[in-house]
């Protein structure tokens, strides 16, 4: 299961049933979990954290130094959960300072050339699309679809069982069950099809569509507008989800 080819440090920690492809390398400072694949040409770096039936593919790099110069050589993580699909050439650094580790959560597929920043915390269940660049710290939620080549600014956060077009760009937040596109980018309706292949109601998915109409079609601020919704739609985990995300939103939302 592990090829002669390969180099694994002596003090890394390789579970039950890993089938390791030659030329990979593995760093001291390396847990990786079981029934995980890693092929050809992988690298797993210092810091790096795996867990458990995992698909790596040839010239990923996880746990490489950040690409930031406040990063001094501390200890720190890159950290990825279970049943995950690591497409060629994805970049995983670890944290920093600021946040300790970079996170990608479980069962998500990261496509051929994913770059994923220092601090960055990405959910369960995303689907993220070739050639996608994420920047520090940022964060996607559960669920989210991110097509290809899309860039995302430092800090930013994306709402849940959302979709953004490829080719995007933004440096503000986008909220939660939307589909984000356009350029610049903007508000583009809300995720039907997702929400429904989700399980949603139909009654959920318009009180969701309400609170969007209210947000981004009757002409007051935001503030307003979220008191609107607390008013006028029904409230459920997902409507709070919602206004949580605007009401905390560091960078504010896509208009």
């Amino acid at each position: 299961m592990i090829s002669p080819l390969a180099y694994i440090h002596p003090e890394a920690k390789i579970g039950e049933n890993v089938e390791i492809g030659p030329f990979v390398y593995i760093d001291k400072n390396v847990v990786i979990g079981d029934n995980n694949i890693i092929m050809p040409n992988a690298n797993i770096l210092y810091g790096a954290r795996i867990g458990n039936n995992n698909r790596i593919f040839p010239g990923a790099v996880i746990g490489a130094v950040p690409q930031d110069l406040k990063f001094k050589g501390e200890e720190t993580t890159a950290e990825v959960g279970d049943n995950n699909t690591i497409r060629e050439n994805v970049t995983i650094n670890r944290g920093t300072a600021a946040k300790g580790k970079t996170v990608v959560g479980s069962n998500n597929l990261l496509m051929e050339g994913v770059h994923v920043a220092h601090d960055a915390i990405i959910g369960n269940g995303c689907i993220i699309g070739n050639s996608t660049k994420f920047a520090g710290e940022i964060i996607i939620d559960d669920y989210s679809i991110i097509s290809a080549s899309v860039l995302m600014h430092q800090f930013c956060r994306v709402g849940g069982y959302g979709m953004i077009q490829g080719g995007s760009r933004f440096s503000k937040d986008i909220p939660p069950f939307i589909i984000a596109g356009r350029d610049p980018i903007a508000y583009c309706g809300i995720n039907i099809v997702g929400l429904r292949r989700r399980g949603f109601s139909n009654e959920l998915i318009e009180n969701i569509h309400n609170a969007y109409r209210i947000i981004y079609n009757s002409g007051k601020n935001t503030a307003e507008a979220l008191e609107q919704v607390k008013q006028e739609v029904p409230m459920s985990p997902e409507i709070e989800y919602i206004i949580s995300f605007i009401e905390n939103s560091q960078r504010g939302i896509i208009r």
